[in-house]
Order: C-alpha cells, then sequence, then structure tokens
C-alpha cells in the first residue's frame, strides 16, 4: 500500500509499506480522509517525543471496511466508519467503568514513543478493533466525519464541566479545538459564550460559529467578561485549550466563586498555578483527556449541523502532497486551520 511515513524528524516519504494484517478481532478499513491533527505537527519536529520515526501517522480518519477478522460480528465489509484514536482494551476497571481514555493499556493510532509503536492512518489502509469503530450515516462526508475526533474531544471537555442550561462560558483559545468547543458548549445549552484569542481572524470565526463576544488576550480578560455576562464575580464555567501560564491563569480569573475550569490544552508539561485563587474562590478544575466515549455523539452533532466543521477545513490534498502541507502547518504562516489528506 502507498503511506506517508515520517522517516526521520522533519523528513517524509510517500511510498510503498507493508499492509496491516488483521488479527481475529480487528477490521481493515480502506482510508478516505486522514486529517492532520496538531499532536501529529509537534511530533514531526521530536518536540514531543511521541512520533519517533519511522511511523505512520494520523488518527483524525474514516473510511471504509476493506475486510474484517473472523471473530468479528458488529461489522461488515463496506461499512462507512470512523473509529476512536485510541485503542484500549475493554475489559479493565477503568473500561468497564466508562473511562476508556484511562485505560492502563491505552495507546494511540500513528504514535511512536517509548512504550510502543502503532502506526496510524495516513496510508491507504490501517487496522484498528472492531470495538472502537463507529458507523457514519451515507448523508455525511468521509471529510466531515473525519473530525470525530477533534469534535469528540471538544465535547469530552464539555462534558466533564456541571454546565447547567444558560450557564455563561468563556473559551480560552480559538484554534481549531476551541471552535469546536464554542459550539459544543452552545449545543449544550450554554447562555453567554465568549471566544478569547490573540489572532483577530480566529476571534472572527468563533463569532460566525457562535460565540456572543470575543476578547484579545491581551486586553483584560476577566474585567471583560464580568461586564459581558452581567456577573461582578466572572462567568460560570470556562475552558481552556491551550495550555500554558498565560492562558491557565486566564481561565481561572475568568470564573465565578464557586465556578469550574476544565483543562484540555496541555502544550506545556507544567504551568504556574494560581493556587489560592482556586482554594480561596473554591474553584472546581477538570482534568480533560481525549475523548470517553463522545464517538457516536460527535458523528450526530456533525451530521445534524449542530457542529459545523465546514468553515474549518482549510484544505483537502492528495496523500502524496502531505509532506509539503505538514511543513506548512508547521511554519503557521497562513492561518491553516484543519487539512485533509486523501490517500
Amino acid at each position: 500500500m502507498k503511506a506517508l511515513t515520517l522517516t526521520a524528524y522533519n523528513e517524509f516519504e510517500f511510498g510503498d509499506a507493508p499492509k496491516p494484517e488483521i488479527a481475529d478481532n480487528e477490521v481493515l478499513i480502506a482510508v478516505k480522509a486522514c486529517g492532520i491533527c496538531g499532536s501529529d505537527i509537534h511530533g514531526m519536529d521530536g518536540s514531543s517525543g511521541r512520533r519517533q520515526p519511522p511511523i505512520i501517522m494520523g488518527h483524525e480518519a474514516s473510511g471504509e471496511i476493506a475486510s474484517i477478522g473472523s471473530n468479528v460480528t458488529q461489522c461488515k465489509v463496506g461499512d462507512r466508519v470512523t473509529f476512536d484514536s485510541t485503542v484500549y482494551c475493554g475489559d479493565c476497571p477503568e473500561c468497564n467503568s466508562g473511562q476508556i481514555n484511562l485505560c492502563p493499556t491505552r495507546n494511540v493510532l500513528g504514535v511512536s514513543c517509548d512504550d510502543y509503536r502503532r502506526h496510524g492512518a495516513l496510508a491507504e489502509y490501517v487496522k484498528v478493533p472492531e470495538h472502537i469503530v463507529c458507523s457514519i450515516p451515507d448523508d455525511v462526508s468521509y471529510e466531515h466525519a473525519a473530525f470525530a475526533e477533534p469534535v469528540s474531544i471538544a465535547l469530552h471537555g464539555v462534558n466533564r464541566l456541571p454546565l447547567k442550561e444558560g450557564d455563561s462560558a468563556v473559551v480560552i483559545g480559538a484554534g481549531l479545538i476551541g471552535l469546536l468547543v464554542v459550539q459544543a458548549l452552545k449545543a449544550k445549552g450554554a447562555g453567554v459564550v465568549i471566544a478569547v484569542d490573540l489572532d483577530e481572524k480566529r476571534l472572527a470565526l468563533a463569532k460566525d460559529l457562535g460565540a456572543d463576544h470575543s476578547l484579545f488576550s491581551s486586553e483584560d480578560v476577566p474585567e471583560k467578561v464580568r461586564e459581558l455576562v452581567g456577573n461582578e464575580d466572572g462567568a460560570d464555567v470556562s475552558v481552556e485549550v491551550v495550555g500554558f501560564d498565560p492562558t491557565i491563569n486566564l481561565a481561572i480569573k475568568s470564573v465565578r466563586k464557586g465556578g469550574s475550569v476544565s483543562c484540555v490544552g496541555n502544550l506545556k508539561a507544567d504551568v504556574s498555578f494560581p493556587l489560592q485563587a482556586v482554594v480561596t474562590r473554591e474553584l472546581s478544575i477538570f482534568g480533560s483527556c481525549a475523548s470517553a466515549g463522545e464517538y457516536g455523539e460527535a458523528v450526530e452533532a456533525v451530521a445534524s449541523g449542530a457542529i459545523k466543521v465546514e468553515p474549518l477545513i482549510s484544505g483537502v490534498a492528495d496523500l502524496s502532497e502531505g509532506g509539503d502541507w505538514f511543513h506548512r502547518l508547521y511554519k503557521n504562516e497562513e492561518g491553516l486551520m484543519k487539512v485533509i489528506l486523501k490517500p
């Protein structure tokens, strides 16, 4: 099969690769669309340590089932599907409690680290276990279905919050995930939603996609939030989707006493933390890792239009052009959002 392989840091090769051989509980999927994730961009240069060459990256994908293992019962050849980005066992205490994202043997498609190597979907074919597969409606394009993974992350980040109908919310970061979080909050019944970023175009897009207000991160965000939500103490909830010191602090300082913060971004492993503000104002801080069963909800949200993904597509290209697109995204000079590659 043809694949786009990271052969060395910052170097790609498009060419032949072994076609995956499936086990009894696995399905082989002919990939129709695969998005380039921000984690792939960070992994390309070796900075994350989770894309050690050689590796076929890619975990935001959709396609058609090409063959099935002998023990597969719920899928059949020809089914249109997407699939979880993470492979979990389905039988440990965490999985049995619904926390599949915390499975101790969980690994991620397209990741190569010290513990494991699992080739991903930037190829003609990818293999996955049957239990992580999710069907997609006939009227949802493969390109849109490839958004199931980032949409599920946004939904999980919002689902972690004790959000009530009409609650005010602040989203710190209006990149791809932030823009999906804005829509997820609205779909879940949030009232006033405020997007915060440093990029004017992203903030404009946030408002197009449902944000009621937008703020530049250079402004006095907590004060502006208090004015916009009509509460002298702050918003009910916030979602942080960047993951470094200034944005974490903004997310915490923008919520009211007793408010809640969902931490989705993890750009930095360690950040300074305003502990006294959290303790004295009794805030609830929720970590949000990947997703935990939101794939069906994500597909439904895309299919219904509750979460719009078409405005987030910056380019659709042949897989053979993938190396060039990776480098364009890495340079970050064009304001690109999601680029989707097709084998």
